[in-house]
């Protein structure tokens, strides 16, 4: 068995709090309306999981290089979740619901989930009762390889196994990922 340690999933460079800052709707314009089950950008389902393409990401209060830097996401792999969309930003949220507009071209489709308990067994099988691969610590970030209606099968560090979806933040209880 082996243990691995929480990651620093942020580092915000500019302290402040979004809750001053306008939240656009999907279809961009600034109003605080319902957000579209489909993209206007994009014709992907909003919200939807991503994860961060670089080792750096600047998270601004507005969607254009003009708006206020509020955070730097500084871990390579975290997973958000996209809420809005405009034009070549997207809205994301992290798993504490921090976030902001962040450029297209920083996100991927690669997906990933952070470990929500701490502690969470990878099991060899999707069975509870199977033999345990690893525990991982609150705030490890694993690659998604595959989750039925229950289990997903992740890798965290080169080491695979199986855990249920209440463990992991960054797939919805209802999503199947082939």
């Amino acid at each position: 068995m082996r243990f691995f340690a929480g990651l620093l999933l942020a580092v915000w460079s500019i302290s402040g709090a979004l809750s001053g800052s306008v939240l656009w709707a999907a279809d961009g314009t600034g109003e605080t309306a319902g957000i579209s089950a489909r993209g206007k950008v994009t014709n992907l389902p909003i919200p939807r999981f991503v994860s961060l393409k670089t080792s750096e990401g600047n998270v601004r209060r507005g969607p254009s290089l003009r708006h206020r830097i509020d955070w730097v996401f500084k871990h390579r792999g975290m997973p958000l979740e996209v809420v809005g969309e405009f034009g070549h930003w997207r809205q994301v949220q992290d798993r504490d619901g921090v976030g902001g507009w962040v450029h297209y071209s920083l996100l991927s489709g690669v997906r990933n989930a952070i470990i929500d308990i701490d502690l969470t067994p990878l099991y060899t099988r999707a069975d509870d009762n199977s033999q345990v691969n690893a525990y991982l610590e609150t705030g490890v970030i694993a690659r998604i390889e595959k989750c039925g209606p229950i289990w997903c099968r992740l890798q965290a560090d080169g080491i695979r196994g199986w855990t249920t979806k209440p463990n992991l933040w960054g797939v919805r209880t209802d999503e199947v990922i082939e």
